[in-house]
């Protein structure tokens, strides 16, 4: 690492250290406005101590990014882009981080496409000339898409089945929220990649540990990021937001300064002021939430093709046949699903066990090794996690369950003892 400024403590590395541009990019309005978005909006009604912010997960995936440029490269300004494009990766995320993406689709964008448009747009781009980097290069590098062919790589640490942003959040998250699924040794997967054959590739020296991250990230998904009641607040939100945006204009915004404006707790009391959306936002904090009356969980081997769920009007017809058998109003029934393009988290359910390389030495020889042949555990993993609920509201649940059963086959969701 080149000179540094000081140090910020953080909860699972300690002291991260920041070099005199991070510092410099660490205080604009930008990066600050991160520690005004959680990380897992929605997550907190499950888990209290789900509170963490986008600042904290960024800080950690420039550390992680550090630790691996280090380890593949002596070049001190890639070392430093790598860790910048770690650090501002996720600049362009919503209110609600991932709900919002529903907005940010009115205008063909998501929050890659902003993460873009403010490191170029921004005060970003103007602390970032000044020490010496180009601002189109780094933005385009934060999000996985640098197009210099010699360095594919490098949108791997960034963008990839094991990049920083997926090391750092599946441990983090996991810290945050007490699930306790994340134990994985990250360091080792970070100290065993480099790149081979144009790619990151993992030694098979670290196989059991890449086993443990891929098991940790579909436990997570399962049990955090699609929780049926993160999920339930998540589809709240969403609907406030939707509802809010004519007379808030959420999906207006044309300057870096209006987007900036928008964030956790700006937001939410708008949507509270609105008379819209004034309404959810009550039953949210009384805790009257979404109920889930059906689901039902299959792995499917191959990446869906079909975009059976993926059209909005198939799933307001699905919505609409649940809702006639039930006998209630149609807008008393949600469908929701890992297919759907709305979903949170929804890239998180492919599990893209084949885009990992992997290599090993034959003596001096280093040899490209295929995990799935490798491994029962990555090739058993090999697919995509597809999770269909049903939301309804409480007095419902009983109805709407039944005749999701009829409409889509299966099993209605059961209730237990649970938040």
């Amino acid at each position: 690492m080149s000179e540094r400024w000081g140090f910020i403590k953080d909860p699972l590395y300690g002291y991260v250290a920041i070099t005199p541009i991070e510092k410099d990019i660490i205080d604009t309005r930008v990066v600050q406005r991160l520690r005004r978005l959680r990380q897992l909006a929605g997550a907190e009604f499950v888990y209290p101590g789900a509170n963490h912010t986008r600042f904290e997960h960024s800080l950690g995936a420039m550390h992680l990014a550090g630790l691996l440029a280090e380890s593949i490269t002596e070049d001190e300004m890639e070392i430093q882009s790598l860790r910048l494009a770690a650090l501002l990766h996720d600049v362009g995320h919503g209110p609600f981080s991932h709900i919002f993406e529903e907005i940010l689709a009115k205008q063909d964008r998501n929050h890659e496409d902003i993460s873009t448009w403010l490191i170029q747009e921004s005060e970003l781009a103007d602390v970032l000339k000044d020490g010496g980097l180009d601002p189109k290069s780094l933005s385009r590098l934060a999000i996985g898409k640098l197009e210099e062919k010699s360095k594919l790589y490098q949108n791997q640490v960034i963008r990839s089945s094991v990049d920083v942003d997926k090391l750092d959040y599946i441990v983090r998250d996991s810290f945050h929220t007490g699930a306790e699924y994340g134990s994985v040794d990250v360091f080792r997967l970070i100290y065993t990649t480099e790149p081979f054959q144009g790619n990151l590739a993992v030694n098979t020296t670290a196989l059991t540990t890449l086993e443990a991250f891929l098991i940790a990230r579909v436990l997570s998904f399962r049990s955090i990021y699609y929780h049926r009641v993160c999920r339930g607040v998540q589809r709240m939100l969403a609907d406030a937001l939707e509802l809010a945006d004519e007379e808030l204009g959420f999906s207006t915004f044309t300057e870096p300064g209006e987007y900036l404006d928008m964030d956790d707790y700006s937001t939410w009391t708008h949507l509270k002021q609105c008379k819209a959306s004034r309404s959810i936002m009550e039953r949210l904090e009384r805790r009257e939430l979404l109920k889930c009356a059906y689901t039902v969980e299959s792995i499917v081997q191959d990446y869906p093709t079909i975009d059976l769920l993926d059209k909005e009007s198939v799933r307001k017809q699905i919505e609409a046949e649940i809702a006639k058998k039930a006998k209630v109003d149609v807008e008393k029934v949600q469908l929701d699903s890992p297919l759907l393009p709305s979903v949170p988290y929804r890239h998180s359910s492919k599990l893209d066990p084949m885009e990992i390389p992997g290599f090993a030495y034959v003596g001096k020889k280093k040899i490209a090794v295929d995990l799935i042949e490798l491994s029962r555990v990555i090739s058993s993993l090999k697919g995509y996690l597809d999770i269909v609920r049903v939301y309804t509201t409480a007095p419902l649940r009983k109805r709407v369950g039944k005749a999701s059963q009829e409409v889509l086959g299966g099993t209605p969701y059961v209730s237990g003892i649970s938040m």
